[in-house]
């Protein structure tokens, strides 16, 4: 596979400075030797911290989030401006939490990734049904609409700057997980799609990782699939000892 295999730790609402700090610190000297592509996505709070630390190393400092304006009278909200300020190189946009919880829909997503785009970061975008919509026979269906919607008005130069992350919401900290064979169908289908907007040499370059209780013991079956490209990791993200066995599962 000509793909590069890329691991990414989303630390979600979790670790003050301190913690980050020390958590960070692990991740650099534990992985200096990786083979793969790495970030870590601290919360914003402890971004600077994190950023000092992994500087020169060869983790990615992300951001979970992030404003759809580029400043302005946004209450509670954090620019593309200011993240890129902090040293932030990527941000995760369409996380699963954030289209549910917060109800961020895809119109809101994509004007994001645009703005993330026209700033120079690169993006992940996070796409994934639920459980009742798998149940019901949904799952490509929701994966295409949010694969298209969120990248609409997205040029081909821009797309090396955008990886997918394919996140079952049933698996999502539940400790659930696809099998490597459903994980893998569906993230051929996007790639599928991508094909159809981009054509497929670009749908074959383009990088989907898998979200969704991964850990040390499933993810080297994940990625040996032909379609899975890494993992965006949440709870096995937290710890070190959890952490670098999936970043270094080969």
């Amino acid at each position: 596979m000509s793909r590069t295999y890329y691991i990414a730790g989303n630390w979600k609402m979790h670790k003050t400075r301190a913690e980050a700090a020390e958590l960070a610190k692990a991740l650099v000297s534990q992985l200096k030797d990786g083979k793969h592509k790495y970030l870590v996505a601290p919360t914003f709070t402890s971004i600077e911290t994190v950023a000092a630390i992994v500087k020169g190393s060869n983790i990615r400092l992300g951001a979970q989030n992030m404003a759809a304006e580029e400043q302005g009278a946004h209450t509670g909200e954090v620019s593309v401006l200011q993240l890129k300020d902090l040293g932030v190189q990527t941000v995760i946009l369409g996380h699963s939490e954030r289209r549910h919880v917060y109800k961020e829909d895809d119109a809101l997503i994509n004007k994001k990734v645009k703005l993330a785009l026209q700033h120079g970061l690169e993006v992940i975008l996070c796409v994934g049904e639920l459980l009742s919509e798998r149940e019901a026979g949904k799952a490509e269906a929701v994966c295409e609409t949010q694969t298209v919607k969120g990248l609409e008005g997205v040029g081909a130069k821009d797309l090396s700057s955008i990886v997918i992350a394919y996140e079952p919401v049933w698996a999502i900290g539940t400790g659930k997980t696809a099998t490597p064979e459903d994980a893998d169908a569906i993230h051929a289908y996007i790639r599928k799609v991508v094909g159809k907007l981009y054509g497929e040499a670009e749908a074959q370059k383009i990088i989907i990782q898998y979200g969704g209780s991964v850990k040390a013991d499933n993810a080297a079956q994940l990625m040996a699939k032909e379609n899975i490209d890494g993992a965006l990791v949440g709870g096995a993200a937290l710890k070190a000892d959890s952490f670098v066995p999936i970043a270094k599962f080969s």
